[in-house]
């Protein structure tokens, strides 16, 4: 019989928002940019921009639309809470 390891515990985790930029390849009309309401739009180039505040179930629930409406997911980056760019 294996012995199992204890299950990693989570509950001192920060789950506080971090600000995050998701580039996404392709201009993104009004239609498709309703499915990110808590997200800031634009263009940048050839691609879209998505900026805002999310926690990791949120950012998870981003990366997840973005594959089901199959757009491509060209950069995820996070950035300091304090950083305008």
């Amino acid at each position: 019989m294996r012995a199992h390891r204890a299950a990693a515990d989570y509950s001192g985790v920060d789950p506080a928002s971090a600000r995050y930029l998701i580039r996404i390849n392709g201009h993104l009309g009004p239609t498709l940019l309703s499915a990110f309401p808590a997200l800031v739009a634009r263009r940048q180039g050839p691609d879209t921009v998505l900026t805002g505040a999310l926690d990791r179930s949120a950012l998870y629930g981003v990366l997840a639309e973005i594959e089901a409406l199959g757009l491509e997911l060209l950069e995820v980056r996070r950035k300091p809470m304090s950083d305008d760019h």
